[in-house]
């Protein structure tokens, strides 16, 4: 049997009073970058943990069990849980107060699991004996009373935390031309940067280009420019993490979409990865061809 140590993944049992968020609990973890599955039976948690999980072999694993569970045996289910070997095994019971769990059955209008004929507080009198023996072995309890979503979120980041420590991060370029991005949480406009599609050799050139990026960075804003919002979004991202949001979309928009919008996505990545982040990069417009018709032609010099 191999040792335990800090070095195994770990293996998270999620159970406790029906009603106390469980669902909730392993939605949040998977966000986390937890392999998690719900209402497993207790005959397939070992092949869950050893089977074929190839890339995610080390991720940490969070399994759900409750009374509904088939063959749930809060007596026996610690000593189970001790015998799987190459993890290190844990126990999270969520508890919550009575009068909370027949207020959140009254306002679902779902029936106890252990209530199906009688009133939803002969259920959770029943279960709460029921899993007592699981509420002792429990590494951790969390008591969702009181804890709002956001604050439940915040507790398990502290007490579980997984491979993901900051949301999915992708910056866009779009053409305003073409419509603002619909996906996008934060907008930042480029179009007051020189525009190199009125140079003919960068043209037919994209953001992509060497020669695009030393053309828009010789313009006097550009720099202070990416300085600011560098240092903004360096910010702003762990607080949206924070937050609970799992998704964020920074856009950088142009007129047609290919020079000065992709450049910007390409330095802006560039600044992320170097602060720890791993932002995905997209161009929508970046495959338009060029077109004079929505250029906004460059003010003439009075002569």
């Amino acid at each position: 049997m191999p040792s335990r140590g800090s070095n195994l993944p770990r293996l998270l049992l999620v159970t406790g009073m029906s009603g106390a968020g469980k669902s909730s609990v392993l939605d949040a973890l998977e966000d986390m970058g937890w392999d998690c599955v719900d209402n497993l039976p207790l005959g397939l948690l070992q092949p869950f943990v050893h089977g074929e999980r190839k890339a995610r072999q080390t991720m940490p694993i969070a399994v759900g069990m409750d009374v509904r569970s088939r063959d749930f045996d809060a007596a026996t289910l610690p000593a189970v849980l001790r015998a799987i070997e190459g993890v290190t095994p844990e126990i999270l019971y969520l508890d919550c107060s009575s009068a909370e769990l027949i207020r959140r059955y009254d306002a679902t209008r779902r029936r106890h699991p252990l209530a199906s004929d009688r009133p939803a507080e002969d259920g959770i009198a029943r279960e709460r004996e029921l899993t007592a023996p699981l509420r002792l072995a429990a590494n951790d309890v969390i008591d969702t009373t009181d804890l709002k979503p956001a604050d439940l979120r915040d507790e398990l980041r502290r007490r579980y935390p997984g491979d993901r420590d900051q949301p999915v991060v992708t910056i866009a370029s779009f053409g305003f031309a073409r419509g603002v991005s619909r996906t996008a949480d934060l907008v930042f406009d480029m179009r007051f940067i020189d525009n190199p599609h009125w140079v003919d050799e960068l043209r037919p050139l994209t953001g992509e280009d060497e020669a695009v990026q030393l053309y828009v960075a010789s313009d006097p804003a550009w720099g202070a420019t990416m300085d600011r919002l560098e240092a903004l979004l360096a910010d702003l991202i762990p607080r949206y993490w924070a937050a609970g949001k799992t998704y964020l979309t920074v856009a950088f928009g142009c007129t047609g979409g290919r020079h000065r919008s992709v450049a910007a996505v390409v330095e802006m990545a560039n600044r992320l990865q170097a602060r720890g982040f791993s932002p995905m990069t997209r161009h929508r417009d970046l495959a338009t061809p060029p077109s004079d018709t929505i250029e906004e032609q460059p003010p003439q010099l009075a002569t």
